[in-house]
């Protein structure tokens, strides 16, 4: 088995369409022209001897032992590097080309600690060759091996590194270069002393290199291999299957031994990620054994009561006469349910159907309220669907970026990997944010803008680029005459172009000065294809679906919508955000954002269903959480969420869940939410189930079983026994059955199922008679809602003001290693990159306060307070902190307020008024919190119950 999976060298990037005719081996063959004649061979049935060449590579050229002879020219030329030509007769083998192929090999094996080729080891590109070259002795010796042997370099937690074993191919450094951008290692030294080094005489975990795993892919010769396949030897066999971290969407061959995973390869095949994959996806698997994670089910009457282990039944059972008391005492909109945006599809439409069937209301909600509810309305509203416009392929054809209240290279890294090849081949970059992103500090790419917004402004910005825009007629007037709706546009164009709404004005607003404002402007209408790229910056904000609505805006005026290489992207946070939104997991819509209250859609589903449906919308997770306080919601199904560190507010929350009589709590681990809960029902990992998962750019993909559940029970399998306990009837044999369900109730799902994505490999939706294949890019030839719609985008400041008593504002968001509220991350050796949340804070600000970099600090709102370390770096600017929220000792939500959009509630997380002071440890709050959940934690084994 290969080091290096699923690769080989593959077509040109853009091969023309003319087709050159030529002969291999006494073959003929058909490929188009710039074609490399390697690939010509393979496509004639000749895979050619190679080292150095990978399809995940631009060709290079250097191992020399691809080499062909073509009839009628001198020399041997490398095969990757040398075009088709029509008519040539090429030769793949022959006696000069045997010969030399084996000398090549002879020295590569020299310069390799491996002095028999037949001893029993792991094996890899280098040997494979060697055997196939049939070479058995090599007559140099092996003192090219003892110039490099320093010590094999094991400080990165999942894989090793033997300079012995280099053989100075420098597919490891092109890898980091041209696929992950980092530019984190180099060939050092000369002679038989070269060798691969990251950094400048670095360890691995003291460099640059961010663990990507693509240096490690690329290595033919061993010398960078998985510390777990060091450990547990080779796979022995593999599915393809879906990443469970952020809404990239990556696809892997998990490889694995028996019902152990050995390691996860990124699939070459993936569309989202085309072979790449980030440090989370490729090695933080490993949660899935975890010591903490919880596989028995577990009850108990007051959350200050020890957990009791029970069986399945028994929970289940305790569970469903809960919920009906409470409906019996309460009334029948005394429950509801939160779905996972960590689950499958198939998962999160059964909890939505067991709350609307079985409980027999619509108060179910799902964590894109406090993350991307703006995007679903904001788009909804101007183009008529709630999702983003591209794929991500698009972005090789975009000549403009503009990302804003995103920071990719973190939260979204092999997409940002592509952004930033494309940015080294001459694309131009805008960037909108409160923080130097790594977008703006990375020497390798340059930003032509770079706008640091105010937390808070974002509308003021976005509305200053529209006035440039119509002003300065820069308006695509033919695609809005024709595309969208001239009224609305006028009543818009009106507007933006006020002298209020100018760069100069806003200036005062933003902190941005007017010629930056003006300069994005004109290089995003007039660059070429623009596309915009944002994030969570954009929407947790008391103005999010405003500014969703004025990213449209400006879009629609500069002709950037409907092909590819343009358009509007929001980049989704957790694996499936997009599916569980999909699915109808908000109180107001069914599947395919269908309103309840529409008779003939509700109809639809209540024969389906064999059930009435209520046709008022229910309660949002906040309203759910303020209804609790009054006494009217007494019971919650949380499937997968953890509400208590990732939602705003964390005493409101806590207190809102306090009072609850009944809280389920369905995931890996006792989290935080898990302190408040009465049952607790263990989930299941992404390996141990199937179904699917959409990702940012609508694209369905499977989700393929690895392993038996190890607490028993699929989460889609544990919510149809407590529908079946609560009275209401469910019968699916598998996920497959659900998915059909949804493609029946759901228009843009209609061509969707189990064997459609086995036979396409991915789908993005809309799928249907229409589009039968999917759709890449949205609102080619109309807009879903017909004419494009323009709103007025009125910028209001938010309630929530700097002053004397908190000067500072607080903006919060991911670090690359972690994800979301940490729960996975946490127990995976990913710690390493980040043990704790940690305070950025600017030079001036800190001098200010006495403050020295790595200090304990006070961070205090009007909400609350908490404690942590303080990094003191310019990466913000004056006036504005930052931090994350992976880590549950920092309760950084407890400073949060409960301020939010105006049309969705989405929590305005990224700007809260504050101030820092010096501080000697955790405050009191932060103590009281740890005893309670320490205590909160404890469990009696079903066993000493007994």
């Amino acid at each position: 088995m290969s080091l290096i999976h699923e690769i080989d060298y593959g077509t040109p990037r853009s091969p023309s369409e003319t087709m050159v005719t030529l002969t291999i081996d006494g073959k003929s063959v058909t490929v188009p022209e710039g074609t490399s004649i390697m690939r010509a061979a393979m496509e004639a049935g000749t895979e050619i001897p190679k080292l150095c060449a990978t399809d995940m590579l631009d060709a290079y050229g250097s191992c020399r032992l691809c080499l062909i002879e073509i009839e009628g020219r001198n020399g041997t030329p490398a095969s990757c590097t040398t075009p088709v030509a029509e008519g040539i007769v090429v030769a793949t083998t022959s006696e000069r080309l045997d010969r030399i192929r084996k000398g090549v090999m002879e020295l590569y094996v020299s310069d390799h600690p491996v002095e028999s080729l037949e001893e029993d080891t792991e094996e890899f590109d280098l040997l494979d060759i060697a055997r196939k070259v049939e070479l058995d002795e090599v007559r140099y010796g092996f003192d090219a091996v003892r110039h490099r042997d320093s010590g094999i370099d094991d400080s990165n937690p999942y894989f090793s590194y033997d300079p012995a074993k280099c053989i100075v191919c420098s597919r490891c450094v092109r890898a980091c270069e041209d696929i992950q951008g980092t530019f984190a290692l180099t060939i050092a030294g000369r002679g038989f002393s070269s060798v691969m080094t990251a950094g400048t005489d670095q360890s691995f975990l003291e460099s640059d290199c961010v663990s990507c795993g693509a240096c490690v892919q690329a290595c033919p010769a061993g010398s960078l291999i998985e510390k777990t396949v060091i450990e547990k030897g080779k796979p022995e066999w593999s599915k393809i299957t879906t990443c469970a971290y952020c809404g990239v969407g990556c696809a892997f061959k998990v490889e694995m031994k028996g019902d152990e995973v050995v390691r996860m390869v990124p699939y070459k095949d993936g569309k989202s990620n085309h072979g790449h994959s980030c440090v989370k996806g490729r090695f933080a698997w490993g949660y899935t054994n975890h010591k903490e994670r919880i596989l028995k089910p577990m009850i108990r009457e007051k959350i200050t009561d020890p957990w009791r282990e029970v069986s399945w039944e028994e929970a289940i059972a305790h569970t469903a006469s809960e919920f009906k008391r409470i409906q019996a005492k309460y009334g029948p909109r005394s429950v509801g349910g939160l779905t996972s945006s960590r689950c499958t599809d198939e998962e999160t439409f059964l909890v939505q159907k067991l709350v609307r069937a079985g409980f027999g209301n619509n108060n179910v909600d799902t964590c894109a309220r406090v993350c991307h509810s703006p995007t679903g309305y904001g788009l909804g509203t101007t183009f008529g669907t709630s999702a983003g416009t591209q794929d991500f392929d698009s972005v090789e054809q975009t000549d403009v970026m503009l990302v804003i209240g995103a920071n990719p290279s973190d939260a979204h890294p092999v997409f940002a990997s592509r952004m930033k090849q494309r940015l080294r081949e001459g694309a131009r970059l805008i960037v909108i944010d409160p923080r130097r992103t790594h977008l703006v500090q990375s020497p390798h790419i340059k930003a032509d803008y770079h706008l640091p917004t105010l937390p808070g402004t974002n509308v003021a910005i976005l509305t200053a680029l529209a006035h440039v825009i119509v002003t300065e007629g820069l308006v695509n007037e033919e695609f809005v005459r024709e595309r969208c709706d001239w009224e609305t546009f006028q009543d818009w164009a009106a507007f933006v172009a006020e002298e209020r709404n100018s760069p100069e004005a806003m200036a005062v607003a933003t902190g941005v000065p007017a010629q930056s404002i003006r300069g994005a402007a004109r290089l995003y209408a007039t660059g070429g294809n623009a596309a915009i790229y944002y994030g969570l910056g954009v929407t947790e904000h008391s103005q999010g679906s405003t500014s969703v609505m004025a990213i449209a805006n400006l879009a629609m005026a500069t002709g950037n919508i409907g092909r590819p290489g343009v358009g509007v992207n929001p980049l989704r946070g957790q694996n499936n955000v997009q599916g569980s939104c999909d699915m109808g997991s908000f109180p107001h819509e069914f599947s395919g954002y269908r309103h309840v209250s529409n008779d003939e859609v509700r109809r639809l589903f209540e024969i389906d269903w064999n059930t009435p449906l209520e046709k008022e919308p229910g309660l949002r997770i906040t309203n759910m959480l303020d209804a609790a306080l009054d006494g009217s919601f007494m019971g919650l199904y949380v499937q997968g969420e953890d509400i208590m560190q990732s939602d705003p507010d964390t005493k409101h929350v806590a207190a809102g869940l306090s009072a609850m009589e009944c809280v389920v709590m369905q995931d890996l681990f006792l989290n935080e939410t898990a302190n408040y809960a009465h049952v607790f029902l263990p989930g299941s990992t992404f390996l141990e189930k199937d179904g699917t998962f959409i990702n940012a750019e609508r694209r369905i993909q499977l989700v393929r079983k690895v392993m038996e559940p190890k607490n028993g029970m699929a989460d889609w399998e544990i919510t149809m026994a407590l529908s079946n306990a609560l009275g209401y009837p469910m019968h699916y044999d598998h996920p497959s059955e659900i998915m059909d369900e949804i493609a029946r109730l759901t228009p843009t799902f209609t061509g969707v199922s189990f064997a459609r994505l086995e036979e396409l490999g991915s789908i993005q939706w809309p799928c249907n008679e229409k589009t039968p294949t999917g759709t890449p890019v949205m609102h080619v030839d109309t807009f879903v809602r017909g004419k494009g719609n323009f709103v007025v985008t009125e910028y209001l400041a938010t309630d929530e003001r700097v002053g004397p008593r908190y000067p500072l504002l607080l903006t919060t968001g991911r670090i690359l290693s972690q994800y979301n509220v940490g729960a996975q991350t946490r127990r995976t050796d990913n710690v390493v990159w980040h043990a704790e949340d940690v305070l950025e804070i600017h030079p001036h600000d800190a001098e200010e306060r006495g403050i020295r970099d790595g200090m304990w600090v006070k961070l205090a709102s009007r909400s609350g307070e908490t404690t942590l370390r303080v990094l003191v770096t310019d990466n913000v600017a004056p006036g504005v902190v930052y931090t994350t929220f992976h880590h549950p000792d920092t309760q950084a939500n407890v400073v949060t307020t409960d301020y939010s959009d105006w049309a969705t509630n989405c929590p305005e997380y990224k700007c809260t008024a504050v101030q820092v002071t010096p501080s000697n440890g955790p405050t009191q709050w932060q103590e009281d919190y740890a005893d309670f959940s320490r205590r909160s934690r404890r469990i009696v084994p079903a066993e000493a119950a007994e």
